[in-house]
C-alpha cells in the first residue's frame, strides 16, 4: 500500500475553529504558535485543523492563515478539514440539514472549497484538503459520491495537485470505504476514523446514544464483556468483535483484522490510507488509554497508515491535559 509521507504522525486541533462558540476570544486564545511548537517537539509531522463554515469568512480565514504560517515555521504539515458545512454536520445538535437534497446548499459547499483552493492551493505538499468530516447515514452514500466528485473537479480547476482526503458514511467508517468512488486522481487519499471498541473509547460519553454517563470499563475486559456492555449501553452502529474468542482481550490483532479490508481496498485502488481521528475519552484511566494507543499504534505502523489523534487538548480527549501526564512520555511514541 502507498504510504503518505509527511502525514504519518499527527494530532487534531479540535475546538479551535470548529465545535466552538466562534468568538474572537476563542480564535485568538485557544491555539497559539506556542502550541504548534510544542506539537513539533513531540516528534509529530502534521496537524489536522477542523474548521466550521463559520470560520471560512474573511475574519476566520486570518486564523487559517496563521495556522498555515505557524506550521511552516515549525516544520509541520497541515490538513485543513471542513468539519461542518451549510446543511450538514456530523452532530445533529448543530441543526444543519439538507446538504444532500439541496443544490443551493451544495453550491455553498463548492464555493467554500473554491475559495480555500484559491487561497491555499499553491502552498504545496505541506497542506492537504479534507472535503467533509464524517458523513453519517448510509443512505447518503450515492449522493456523497456525486457531490464529492463535483467538488474535486472544482478544486482541481484551481489546485491541480493538492492532496484531497475523502471518507465515507457511518462517520468515516472503514466499512464505507469500498462504497466510495475510485480515487479521482493520484492525489486523493482514503480517510477513515477509528474509535473502536466504542464501548471503551466512549465510556460514559454523555453524547453517545444509550450511554450511561456513570459507566466505566477497563481496556483489559475480555471481548465477551465488552460485547455485552455494547449491547446494553450503545445504540449506534459499532464494529463489534466478530469471531474473536470472547475470552480474548484487546491486542494489535484486533485492529489488524479491523483494518484489513481497508488496506485491501486502498491497495486495489492505488491510494493511501489515513486515519483522521482516533482516541480515548478522558474518563478512561491514563494507563488504559496508553494500552489502547499502543495496540492501535503498532497496527498503524505495520500497514504504514498515517493518522491524527483526537485531540491535542480539551474536547474530552485532550492528550496535553493533566489527566495524561503520568503516561504522556510513553503515549507520544505511538501517535
Amino acid at each position: 500500500m502507498k504510504k503518505w509521507e509527511g502525514y504519518q504522525h499527527g494530532v487534531n486541533l479540535g475546538g479551535w475553529l470548529s465545535q466552538c462558540d466562534h468568538t474572537k476570544e476563542r480564535y485568538e486564545g485557544f491555539i497559539t504558535e506556542e502550541d504548534i511548537r510544542k506539537i513539533g517537539s513531540w516528534g509529530l509531522d502534521h496537524v489536522r485543523v477542523p474548521v466550521d463554515y463559520e470560520a471560512t469568512g474573511e475574519e476566520g480565514l486570518v486564523y487559517i492563515d496563521r495556522a498555515v504560517e505557524w506550521c511552516g515555521r515549525n516544520g509541520l504539515n497541515m490538513i485543513l478539514d471542513l468539519h461542518k458545512t451549510y446543511g450538514f454536520s456530523f452532530d445533529d445538535g448543530e441543526g444543519e440539514k439538507g446538504l444532500f437534497e439541496s443544490e443551493e446548499l451544495q453550491e455553498k459547499f463548492y464555493d467554500i472549497w473554491e475559495r480555500l483552493a484559491k487561497r491555499y492551493g499553491s502552498v504545496g505538499d505541506r497542506l492537504a484538503f479534507e472535503l467533509l468530516n464524517e458523513v453519517t447515514d448510509r443512505e447518503y452514500s450515492d449522493k456523497w459520491n456525486e457531490v464529492s466528485k463535483q467538488c474535486m473537479e472544482r478544486i482541481r480547476s484551481i489546485a491541480p495537485t493538492v492532496r484531497i482526503l475523502i471518507g465515507g458514511y457511518y462517520n468515516n467508517s472503514i466499512e464505507a470505504l469500498p462504497d466510495l468512488l475510485p480515487p479521482y486522481d493520484e492525489n486523493v487519499i482514503y480517510n477513515f476514523h477509528c474509535y473502536e471498541p466504542l464501548i471503551f473509547t466512549h465510556q460514559g460519553a454523555f453524547w453517545a446514544p444509550g450511554m450511561d454517563p456513570s459507566f466505566r470499563i477497563s481496556v483489559d475486559e475480555p471481548y465477551g464483556v465488552m460485547e455485552e456492555c455494547s449491547t446494553r449501553y450503545l445504540t449506534q452502529v459499532t464494529v463489534g468483535f466478530g469471531d474473536f474468542d470472547k475470552k480474548d482481550k484487546l491486542s494489535p490483532e484486533y485492529f489488524g483484522r479491523l483494518f484489513s479490508e481497508a488496506v485491501r481496498c486502498a491497495e486495489e485502488r492505488g491510494t493511501s490510507l489515513y486515519c483522521g481521528e482516533y482516541g480515548v475519552i478522558n474518563l478512561a484511566t491514563a494507563e488504559d488509554t496508553l494500552k489502547w494507543y499502543r495496540c492501535i499504534g503498532e497496527t498503524f505502523e505495520k500497514y504504514g497508515i498515517g493518522r491524527a489523534a483526537w485531540s491535542y487538548k480539551e474536547m474530552d480527549f485532550g492528550l496535553a491535559d493533566d489527566h495524561m501526564r503520568p503516561v504522556f512520555s510513553e503515549i507520544v511514541r505511538y501517535l
